[in-house]
């Protein structure tokens, strides 16, 4: 995916933006005026994720204020209102998911409940802000520190093999290549608008081509690199999950057969429960019930992505380690790094067509357009620290921006080779950098890649069609657990504005300019 589609859009982005000297609405504009539409699309894209991508900047700062406690306030769960026991709630779930959902979110039990506002994450978010408005090597400083840890951690040779180890069986998997598509572009930020936006910003000689191969490398690089240090921390809270879990059942055959402290191990466990189960049928299908099923690899197919692995799953680990309050500063100290670099990047997007307009610009400086989109985010971004935002979040991060990235790239590819020409276009970078386009490149953006992408279209259309109803994961207090629930109607229409609003701008922005052109054709002459 990173040969066929991301260095090769990399490349076609920057060149575009390197070329035109403008921001994305700009730079299509001049390519064709009908594909103006791509620009604002992109725009509107990046607005989407400027809403709800700032609030896990948000519980980053959340989760870092929470580090400097001790023990962590994610380790143990909390007392009841009575004080007679742990919370109910905690001890059907666990003590990282409580914090996350109870303490973090306060989440209620579905969509339709939107609740109150809650006000400690809202003051997070306002400072998420106010960093992303006055704002990287610090981040791969953390990654190494947490490498070198987690690769000391015990169990970490079980995820990493978890990790390496090929499942075949995925590559006829559409979704697969869908996730993996929309990685690339998220990853390398193809679409978006913000590598035009900085590309605008190049001298006309510069080597884009050299750019683009050491980015898509480097990024991909990193994206293993962190993947390594990720599932070392996973395969050590994976082996500590699954050897407590065969420490509860040792102790509870130990404790209901009164066998000798020390004569149960894990080695010879099943043994052990077979002699049992033959010997006293009886006495063993009353505690049958309560021995859990311990397997190391159902502990690894647990997958959890999204915030569920950022702010559950390192968590969880995290609060297992020696002097975890360190190991906890340094983790959400680099996710916020992280998550405000990108930020500044996709604000970027925002600004640059924006500040590019004359008629924006000519009423209000930078500064004043910088800060009305910052708090316009901020504002709509305070829905997603309600009660039920955490359902709005996934909404946003599900459906705004996947549709519409695949086909905004497909129709710059075909804007560039179709509409302005891969022959001008090649000529044009000849003319700039004084370099030839390799055949590679002809190849990748005139037909691999936009057949590749309609390809994906093809695949994410066919799944939601046949998906049916689109459900949602609602978290159930009272089992401590998510549960899956139909989106209601609302949720549905508003999934469907989030697609429309930006693929939508596209046709609609060329049919705009059809019309307006053909009137202005068709005006009277002045009179003199």
């Amino acid at each position: 995916m990173l040969i066929v589609e991301g260095m090769p859009l990399l490349y076609l982005e920057l060149a575009v933006g390197q070329r035109m000297r403008q921001g994305s609405i700009g730079a299509w504009r001049t390519i064709s005026p009908y594909l103006s539409g791509v620009g604002v699309a992109s725009v509107v894209v990046s607005f989407f994720l400027s809403m709800y991508y700032n609030v896990i900047n948000a519980w980053a700062f959340w989760y870092l204020f929470h580090s400097f406690q001790d023990p962590l306030p994610w380790s143990v769960c909390p007392l009841n209102a009575n004080h007679t026991g742990f919370d109910a709630e905690c001890e059907q779930a666990s003590s990282t998911k409580y914090f996350w959902y109870r303490k973090t979110l306060n989440i209620s039990p579905s969509i339709q409940d939107s609740g109150s506002l809650q006000w400690e994450p809202a003051l997070c978010l306002l400072l998420a802000w106010l960093v992303v408005y006055f704002t990287a090597s610090m981040p791969y400083c953390v990654l190494i520190i947490y490498l070198i840890r987690g690769l000391t951690l015990h169990g970490a040779t079980n995820g990493l093999l978890y990790m390496f180890t090929p499942k075949l069986e995925q590559l006829a998997n559409p979704k697969a290549w869908i996730n993996a598509a929309t990685q690339i572009f998220f990853s390398l930020g193809l679409g978006f608008g913000s590598l035009i936006a900085f590309a605008s910003y190049n001298e006309p000689s510069n080597n884009c081509q050299k750019h683009a191969i050491i980015v898509s490398l480097i990024n991909s690089s990193t994206s293993i690199f962190a993947s390594v240090v990720t599932f070392s921390i996973y395969g050590f809270k994976a082996t500590f999950n699954y050897e407590s879990c065969l420490n509860k059942v040792i102790l509870l055959l130990t404790n209901s057969f009164d066998l000798e402290d020390g004569f149960l191990t894990a080695s010879n466990l099943e043994q052990v429960k077979g002699y049992l189960a033959s010997t006293y049928p009886d006495q063993y299908s009353k505690v049958f019930p309560l021995i859990k099923n311990c397997s190391l690899e159902s502990e690894l197919d647990t997958a959890v992505q999204g915030t569920g692995l950022a702010f559950i799953v390192y968590t969880e680990a995290i609060k297992n380690m020696e002097v975890s309050q360190l190991w906890s500063v340094l983790y959400f100290f680099m996710l916020l790094m992280l998550g405000i670099g990108s930020m500044l990047g996709n604000t970027a997007a925002i600004l640059t067509p924006l500040t590019d307009s004359k008629a924006i610009s000519r009423h209000l400086p930078k500064e004043a357009i910088s800060g009305l989109v910052c708090l316009l985010n901020c504002a709509v971004g305070l829905v997603f620290t309600l009660e039920a935002g955490n359902y709005w979040f996934d909404i946003f991060n599900d459906y705004a921006a996947t549709l519409s990235l695949l086909l905004i790239v497909l129709v710059e590819t075909i804007a560039v080779c179709y509409v302005y020409g891969l022959r001008r276009f090649e000529s044009d970078l000849q003319a700039m950098t004084g370099r030839t386009l390799s055949w590679y490149w002809k190849i990748m953006w005139a037909g691999v890649s936009p057949l590749l992408i309609i390809s994906l279209l093809l695949f994410y259309l066919s799944d939601y069609i046949l998906t049916g109803t689109l459900q949602y994961q609602a978290w159930d207090a009272s089992q401590g657990q998510l549960v899956t629930k139909d989106y209601p109607a609302y949720a549905l229409a508003v999934i469907g504005l989030l697609v429309a609003s930006s693929t939508m701008c596209i046709p609609l922005v060329a049919l705009g300019t059809f019309v307006w052109r053909r009137l202005r054709r068709g005006d009277p002459a002045p009179v003199a």
